[in-house]
């Protein structure tokens, strides 16, 4: 019976392929992509652009797929020509792009493999701004509070809005208010996989989040070219522009705070001191050195550890015009090289011509049907030739309905394929064994 259905499952797949190559018709919509074919888009690569440090086992950055465009394969210094050069950085990795059209103006090892540490912040907060309450109140679990490296502060009492720990997530690197906020959305393992499917969404292919506040974890990364496709989806949500460009912030202090304690106490010892409460907030200041200091500075994100190294994402606003830079993996101060990163980025805009492009959200997957339903028509090919008769058309010669004959030849080898099996039922003896 086993090989009986085999032949019937080769007569209906001989149907199917010979209908499509009669038809020419393509996959159905939401069909699996062939193996090894990533879900890339390709850009087109700039005339007269440079590509330098491509040698011997590089990418070419021709024709490969490259996410935002070929040149952005590229390993070494990617920029446009008639303009001089951008400025020299010691970060292994940079993109310089215009975030109002998606231009990307020049870029180094763009979609490189590096820890992100902090500036994947920036990923949660656009997974999580869309999905959370600003307003809605959260208390931290005593693992959220006690998270190593970059902290607010927080406690495990129910004082904190989302609001609050979105700001110190962003303003001030916050570790432990990431997990806070991982917690509010249902749990760290569920936020990594909306984070990672944010990432996928925006075509950021190049990132892997396995934690929510950018420590170190294996398996982690990110590129500059994603860095600044997150960006710029964050600078198109409000709360995103106004966290990132606050420059100054309160954020609630717990009634039986060390810090509040140590004041009180010295305040008893001191016959002069002000008798007054102490108020039930800190002020937390952004780390964005460039905030304030840079014409222009909306801010985004800095991070850093000793694996990872300095990264930074950062946007500025001038004349109407937005100008995007990541660096990645840079081993001392950047502020200085990021601001000459801006500079070029203005003096480029509009002047040159792109070495690639910021690609825009993947479209929603549409429902796909069956490639064998059959949806049941009056008068098959009617549709066709009422055109070409209107037209003014003979539908008998220009092919008008001839698709109606091929569907029936389709189906007359279905049915003889039926009409085979049944055949072959009929003549099977009590001696026959399923196989």
């Amino acid at each position: 019976m086993g090989t009986n259905l085999r032949a019937l499952a080769a007569y209906v797949t001989a149907a199917g392929v010979l209908t499509t190559a009669l038809f020419g018709a393509p996959p159905a919509a939401g069909a699996p992509a062939a193996p090894g074919l990533a879900p890339r888009e390709t850009g087109t690569a700039a005339a007269g652009a440079t590509v330098a440090g491509i040698g011997k086992g590089n990418r070419t950055g021709k024709g490969n797929g490259t996410v935002g465009g070929d040149l952005l394969a590229g390993h070494g210094i990617i920029r446009p020509a008639g303009i001089k050069p951008p400025p020299k950085t010691e970060a292994s990795a940079y993109v310089v792009a215009d975030a109002d059209t998606g231009a990307v103006l020049a870029a180094k090892d763009p979609h490189g493999h590096y820890l992100p540490a902090s500036t994947l912040k920036t990923l949660t907060a656009v997974t999580l701004i869309p999905k959370l309450d600003k307003n809605r109140k959260v208390k931290p679990s005593e693992e959220a509070s006690n998270v190593e490296g970059s902290a607010v502060g927080i406690v495990p009492e129910p004082i904190y809005k989302v609001d609050d720990l979105m700001r110190a997530l962003l303003m001030v690197s916050g570790n432990d208010a990431a997990v806070a906020l991982a917690e509010a959305n249902g749990g760290v393992k569920k936020t990594l996989a909306d984070m990672n499917k944010e990432a996928h969404k925006l075509q950021a292919y190049d990132t892997v989040a396995k934690t929510p506040n950018g420590l170190d974890a294996p398996g982690q990364r990110s590129s500059a070219y994603d860095l600044a496709l997150i960006a710029r989806a964050g600078l198109a949500l409000p709360d995103f522009r106004e966290y990132i460009s606050t420059k100054v912030a309160k954020f609630p202090a717990p009634k039986d705070d060390p810090k509040k304690k140590k004041k009180k106490k010295k305040r008893d010892d001191d016959s002069e001191a002000s008798e007054s409460p102490a108020p039930a907030y800190y002020e937390m200041a952004n780390h964005n050195r460039l905030l304030g200091r840079y014409k222009g500075m909306l801010g985004v994100k800095n991070g850093w550890t000793s694996k990872a190294l300095g990264s930074f994402v950062g946007a500025a606003r001038r004349d109407g015009h937005t100008i995007l830079v990541v660096i990645m993996h840079h081993p001392g101060g950047f502020w200085e090289e990021v601001a000459k990163l801006l500079d070029w980025g203005f003096a480029a805009r509009g002047k040159v011509a792109p070495v690639g492009q910021l690609v825009g959200p993947a479209p929603d997957p549409k429902p796909s049907s069956s490639p064998l339903s059959v949806r049941p028509s009056p008068t098959p090919g009617a549709a066709d030739a009422g055109a070409a008769k209107a037209r003014g058309e003979d539908p008998a010669s220009n092919g008008a309905g001839a698709t109606t004959p091929l569907l029936i030849g389709g189906g007359v080898l279905v049915f003889l394929a039926l009409g085979a099996y049944g055949l072959r039922r009929r003549r099977r003896t009590p001696g026959d064994a399923d196989g």
